[in-house]
């Protein structure tokens, strides 16, 4: 192996691995302040889709001014995964 391939696979796995993550916090976000799950969420109908949208933005703004005021229980970890599971179900709303 050379030393390009080595480092294409390096990125790869990196990639790989942040990927992961994301999803884990997106999950785990979803499963705490909204119990649900991302897969069914992304099967629903798209007016099911909207109204899980609009809840989202819901927590997700709650999280913001938690966040800005200060508060004991504001964790960014959740707040980026609500945020990235918005813009994850947003997308498949827009594919079909």
């Amino acid at each position: 192996m050379n030393e390009s391939s080595l480092s294409r696979e390096r990125d790869a796995f990196s990639a790989a691995r942040r990927r992961l993550a994301d999803e884990a916090r997106q999950r785990l976000a979803l499963r705490i302040l909204f119990n649900g799950d991302l897969d069914e969420m992304i099967g629903e109908d798209a007016q099911s889709k909207a109204r899980t949208c609009c809840r989202l933005k819901r927590l997700i703004e709650r999280e913001r001014l938690k966040g800005q005021r200060g508060h004991w229980s504001y964790d960014l970890n959740r707040h980026i995964g609500l945020k990235q599971a918005l813009d994850r179900l947003k997308a498949t709303m827009q594919q079909g």
